[in-house]
């Protein structure tokens, strides 16, 4: 636990760190292009789209009617609006967070190396295509976990639980391999994932209702879909911050038990190695096998 707490404040003390907040911007400019690009080309598209589908179910027609006696006749856009923004926000997460793996994670492993682990030999155990292969394919599988999770959303409970826990499962993956990529060793990455696997795991899982909370700016119901384009660059901001301070995170505590492993082994080397006792049945053998061999 001291360990966690350490490098908790020690990341959260990086976030502040100039060259930190302006790699930060990079993945903000390319999700931010790719949102908008989606919003200029298929936005009224994909908004007519579900509004269609909505009107066609009988169940939500009638709910729709239902709110249209009050008034409310505006919900009809606005709750198709929604349902897209709902679908476009686990992508816009997910993109954030490879970009993150991909441009930031990198950079501030080194920042964090260069300033606290400057003697920590870098081993190379891990390739940028191992790591990409790692994320993508960990990515896949969170994918399918929140989809298939989807029904279970509609229980209140379990709406608060599983989405961060699918997310700190991700987290723990990615940036478990590629904070030790560099400077680990295979057989040293492997190892010190087996011995921290629940640290790690417990890491990811805060990182992941972390990565909750910027959702909640969706919270101001319409008004949300009317400064979708300015909230959405904020979103992915957060997002992007979030995920950066979740890889100074790992940083810190990884490298730091990447540290103390070699220091345990080194330790090892360096110690004496025991006398071996041998029986003395053995030793009055060995000399009477001598003693016959000279007469």
């Amino acid at each position: 636990m001291q360990g966690l707490a350490d490098s908790f404040w020690r990341a959260a003390a990086y976030c502040l760190h100039p060259r930190v907040i302006a790699l930060s911007l990079l993945p903000l400019l390319i999700s931010g292009a790719g949102v908008f690009a989606f919003m200029y080309f298929y936005w009224e598209a994909a908004v007519a789209t579900v509004r269609a589908t909505l009107e066609s179910w009988l169940l939500v027609e009638s709910l729709l009617r239902w709110l249209d006696s009050f008034g409310l006749q505006s919900l009809r856009i606005a709750l198709a609006a929604i349902v897209v923004l709902a679908a476009v926000l686990p992508v816009v997460v997910l993109l954030s967070l490879l970009l993150v793996a991909l441009c930031m994670t990198p950079a501030i492993v080194r920042l964090v190396a260069e300033r606290r682990f400057p003697t920590l030999e870098k081993k190379r155990g891990g390739t940028l295509l191992h790591s990409v292969a790692a994320s993508l394919g960990a990515t896949l599988v969170a994918l399918a976990l929140l989809i298939l999770s989807i029904p279970l959303w509609l229980i209140p409970p379990l709406v608060m639980v599983l989405p961060p826990l699918i997310w700190g499962w991700l987290t723990y993956r990615v940036f478990s391999f590629d904070v030790l990529a560099e400077h680990a060793s295979a057989e040293e990455r492997r190892e010190l994932l087996q011995a921290h696997r629940l640290p790690l795991l417990t890491m990811g899982i805060v990182c992941g209702y972390l990565g909750a909370a910027p959702s909640l700016i969706w919270a101001f119901g319409a008004m949300a879909v009317v400064f979708a384009p300015v909230l959405v660059l904020v979103a992915i901001w957060l997002y992007t911050l979030v995920f950066a301070f979740s890889t100074a995170w790992f940083a810190h505590y990884a490298l730091a038990a990447l540290q103390a492993l070699r220091a345990q082994r080194a330790e090892r080397e360096l110690r004496p190695a025991e006398p071996v006792a041998v029986p003395v049945s053995e030793v009055l053998l060995v000399e009477d096998g001598s003693s016959g061999s000279a007469r």
